[in-house]
């Protein structure tokens, strides 16, 4: 008799509300299915500031754009993106998370299909802009998930979903170079928006609410944050060392595109394989996240810088001797780098507060975007003016100044 009342209890639950109950933490844990819906979501969101990496080459001639000032493409979006994580993603310490992501998912729509129909480069970089900007719904997800998960199992959630989120950064350049191959560039954004509104959906179902109780006002949330980078050495050494991280692996896939077809000859379609072969590296997030529930960020951390450092160099290496399989290889060996350094730094950055984890991974990624996106700019200058040798010896010194921050700043406590 208990169980039909329960079960009728149930039945009369929203399908949002049942989830967030599942989900609270005060109920253990975040449930799987929840998990995985918050890492399609984030991966979908965030491919759309990468969708253009592999196109520049075809987008800069079809708005009137030079091959210089081509690594713009990429760059407004991603500065875009970082000014959404200022100015948007704090307000997920303020807000309802859920209403919050809705909004920022359906802006994000509409930058899309600007972009598809621009016909000049003024519109497509404003559209590419607000694209951009919207795009950090993904971000308001991330510590949204810490907040369901149980601390015991933080890290391993931040992995879980960062691994989704990851995942749509490796494959929106594989994803854009086969249906530009097959479309046209403009499609992929049709593509997308369209994509983007299934999700928007999607999550209008299924996710919980999330009410904060910060009583702060706007100004006094944006103004904290700023108090938040100056009072925490941990959140300013783990800014500083993804940034220029992200910079180096924007410099390669930037690069690594226009050495694939102008020296290996590939197609579009050949130049998604390799993406496609890269996102490889979105496997080490899960791992990262393990590894940084056992406290194992400092070890983590010295592996990734160093493993970036020598995979640039290698990386120059296989161009130069022409071989693609070695250069595949350093493409997986960056991206995994990226990512065991992204999620061991979230793990620790969102153990500083948990009243003011929005905040934290907003400055936190503001910081890195900020600096990160010049990587784009860089990467074509570079390979314009000294071709993939260049741009690799640039990548290869990023890694090699992080390390001897490291050494010399980040000591154990």
């Amino acid at each position: 008799m208990h169980s039909a009342h329960t079960k009728i209890a149930l039945a009369s639950i929203p399908r949002a509300g049942l989830w967030a109950r599942m989900s609270h933490p005060d109920s253990h844990d975040i449930t799987p299915a929840l998990t995985l819906l918050m890492a399609v979501g984030c991966g979908m969101m965030v491919a759309n500031i990468y969708y253009a990496q592999t196109l520049i080459d075809t987008i800069a001639p079809a708005i009137g754009m030079s091959p210089w000032a081509a690594g713009a493409i990429v760059t407004l979006t991603q500065l875009g993106y970082g000014l959404g994580l200022a100015l948007i993603v704090p307000l997920s310490d303020l807000f309802e998370n859920r209403r919050l992501t809705l909004i920022a998912t359906a802006g994000t729509v509409i930058g899309c299909i600007g972009v598809a129909l621009s016909q000049n480069a003024p519109l497509f970089l404003a559209a590419s802009l607000v694209m951009g900007i919207c795009s950090v719904g993904a971000q308001i997800l991330v510590p949204l998930a810490a907040h369901l998960s149980s601390h015991a199992r933080q890290g391993r959630t931040i992995g879980l979903v960062m691994s989704g989120l990851l995942t749509g950064i490796m494959l929106a350049r594989p994803i854009a170079s086969f249906v530009a191959e097959i479309a046209g560039w403009r499609a992929v954004f049709f593509v997308s928006a369209g994509m983007m509104t299934a999700i928007g959906l999607t999550l209008a179902l299924w996710l919980p609410e999330r009410r904060p109780e910060t009583r702060l006002g706007y100004g006094a949330i944006l103004a904290s944050m700023f108090e938040m980078v100056r009072t925490h050495r941990a959140l300013r050494l783990r800014a500083a060392y993804q940034s220029l991280l992200f910079a180096a692996f924007n410099l390669f896939w930037t690069a690594a595109p226009l050495a694939l077809i102008h020296r290996f000859h590939f197609s579009h379609g050949q130049v998604g394989l390799f993406a496609l072969a890269g996102a490889g590296g979105a496997l080490a997030a899960p791992i990262a996240g393990q590894l940084a529930d056992k406290g194992k960020m400092r070890a983590t951390t010295l592996f990734a810088l160093a493993l970036v450092t020598l995979s640039f160099l290698a990386a120059g290496w296989a161009v130069a001797l022409g071989s693609v399989i070695a250069f595949t290889v350093t493409a997986v060996l960056i991206d995994a780098g990226v990512q065991l350094n992204q999620i061991s730094g979230q793990r620790i950055i969102f153990g500083l507060s948990s009243e003011a984890r929005g905040r934290i991974n907003a400055a936190y990624l503001t910081i890195m975007f900020v600096v990160g996106a010049s990587g784009s700019l860089i990467g074509s200058a570079a390979y314009q003016y000294g071709g993939w040798t260049l741009a690799a010896s640039i990548g290869a010194g990023m890694g090699a100044v992080l390390l001897l921050l490291f050494m010399l700043f980040d000591r154990k406590a």
